[in-house]
């Protein structure tokens, strides 16, 4: 399956700074932090792992959908269609998902 490969440069940008690992995963690709995903592309949407209570706000937000590829929602994670985003919005959505990954144990 083909991902949005342009949002993946434009994320890829923003992370170069954090030393995060980028990995091919479910079709598309990931960003990992010490080994914890933070967020990724799938087909032509951003994926972001923010916690529980940040993806219930941005899902009430209308701009959010859950994250759901097998059938069971991913609880934390939400994805975002990449054509809605410029680059700030991105980089503050990266932003938010490294915070909440950053505070994992």
């Amino acid at each position: 399956m083909a991902y949005d490969e342009m949002l993946d440069m434009k994320i890829s940008a923003i992370v170069e700074k954090w030393n995060m690992v980028r990995k091919k995963m479910f079709g598309g690709t990931c960003h990992l932090l010490d080994g914890k995903m933070v967020c990724g592309v799938y087909k032509d949407s951003l994926i972001l792992r923010i916690g529980t209570e940040a993806a219930a706000t941005a899902l009430s937000s209308g701009k959010a959908r859950v994250f759901d590829i097998t059938g069971k929602v991913m609880k934390g994670w939400i994805t975002i269609a990449g054509g809605e985003l410029g680059i700030s919005e991105i980089e503050a959505w990266i932003g938010t998902a490294k915070r909440f990954v950053e505070g994992l144990k």
